[in-house]
């Protein structure tokens, strides 16, 4: 009997191998699994803090906690059976608050429109893909631009975080003042301190143990009253799935947005690939990742998945990293990832009670993530300089992710213009630029 049993764990074992070739890579079964768990408590936030983004749109808030789930599932299987590497995906951080405070709020188009913008931009990434136009793209954008926007987009999510916290409050002299200390701002101020202190010493799922005990200090104080019942049938994603307006976003006024969704899902996980893909050995003789476009196709299919469901932009996971660290190389990582995701869908009344000042501290967590990257930016040189720091200056003034972007373009050139240095900015950038110039004009 314990034959038969052991032969068919051998057998099992076999299967998975053929399917994901983990020991083609050099890893097991245990290794696997240990990896796609690790991801899923570094980035098990998101289900938390997706919803309480976009419910700032006018979505409906548990309808967007079930999709955020499938989002992140559906993405993450497709990433671990086509692109058959340890990533997860799900609705991208700096995009969700884009799609919200930029878009919806800051521009006056409504969310079935956002979600239409989200959708032709995954088109576009999609047929720029297909005829290689993404390759000229990618060596047109200016790599400390890359790095800037990544920045940029972190200021601009600390300063949501901190707004969505209570800390910082409308003035009408400064613009801006330091909020009251109420309790419930004091209870998320404690969160943020505790994901800091989580992430000095190295805990993982660190903001997530954070926001379960913000939640539990919110429950315990009578500021959050407990659901009557923990597990259920997941909210119906009826209200926000398929809603989406795609030809109310092909407009005009909205190219700008476009762009800007396409360029940073696009570069953000390019850069994010590469890197982690080199640090696995997945680097080829020639230099290039092997399978790198399937996985790009796995992302920007997320992508086009999620605005159907009803989510902003889905992209690769930053906190995928953590599960590579464990050892994670193929897909089946992200298999188990996924798969917890899905097992979440029971929990959707506790999920549902995380007020919106425990998540909020998250926001600030992740800011100071991308906002590491800005020590890549070589500041000695002034035309990177101005144009790096004017487009992380004005994403978090102007509440506009987009502004931000269009600003840096339009500065890199002119700083190369009146360097003399014209012949370095490509034809793809200078259209870039002129887009930009057009998308400001109509903003």
């Amino acid at each position: 009997m314990e034959a038969q049993r052991q032969q068919e764990v051998n057998s099992s074992e076999t299967f998975l191998d053929k399917v994901f070739k983990y020991s083609e890579r050099g890893s097991n079964v245990k290794t696997e699994v240990i990896g796609g768990i690790t991801t899923f408590l570094t980035m098990a936030y998101i289900v938390f803090v997706n919803p309480a983004i976009l419910a700032d749109a006018g979505m409906d808030k548990a309808a967007l906690i079930t999709v955020t789930i499938l989002a992140t599932a559906i993405g993450t299987l497709t990433f671990a059976f086509l692109g058959n590497a340890p990533f997860a995906l799900a609705p991208g951080m700096g995009l969700n608050a884009f799609f919200t405070y930029s878009l919806v709020l800051g521009e006056g188009v409504s969310w079935q429109q956002a979600l239409g913008v989200v959708f032709i931009s995954g088109m576009i990434f999609f047929i720029l893909a297909v005829t290689g136009v993404r390759n000229y793209i990618a060596q047109a954008i200016p790599k400390e631009l890359s790095i800037a926007s990544a920045a940029g987009i972190g200021l601009f999510l600390s300063f949501v975080g901190l707004k969505s916290m209570g800390v910082i409050v409308a003035d009408q002299s400064t613009l801006v003042a330091l909020g009251e200390f109420t309790p419930t701002v004091l209870i998320a101020l404690l969160g943020l301190a505790l994901m800091f202190i989580f992430e000095v010493k190295k805990v993982k799922g660190g903001i997530l143990i954070s926001i379960v005990i913000t939640t539990v200090i919110s429950i315990a104080t009578g500021y959050v009253e407990l659901p009557s019942a923990i597990i259920s049938v997941p909210p119906s994603i009826e209200p926000v799935a398929f809603k989406l307006d795609i030809l109310g976003a092909l407009k005009f006024s909205l190219i700008g947005p476009i762009f800007s969704f396409m360029f940073i899902d696009m570069f953000d996980s390019l850069a994010f690939l590469i890197s982690c893909c080199k640090q696995m050995g997945l680097e080829g003789k020639d230099g290039n990742i092997n399978g790198l476009s399937r996985m790009l196709y796995a992302d920007v299919t997320s992508t086009l998945i999620g605005s159907l469901l009803g989510t902003s932009t889905v992209t690769t996971f930053g906190e995928s990293a953590a599960g590579i660290a464990a050892g994670a190389r193929t897909g089946l990582a992200s298999v188990v990832t996924a798969g917890l995701f899905l097992i979440t869908l029971l929990f959707t009344p506790l999920l549902g009670a995380v007020p919106s000042y425990a998540a909020a501290p998250a926001l600030v967590m992740v800011g100071v993530f991308m906002f590491t990257s800005i020590k890549q930016v070589n500041f000695d040189d002034r035309k990177i300089a101005v144009s790096a720091f004017i487009t992380i200056l004005l994403m978090p003034l102007t509440y506009s992710i987009s502004i931000g972007l269009c600003f840096g373009f339009i500065s890199y050139i002119l700083m190369h213009v009146v360097s003399k240095e014209a012949h370095k900015v490509s034809l793809t950038l200078w259209i870039i630029g002129i887009l930009s110039v057009i998308n400001l004009a109509l903003s």
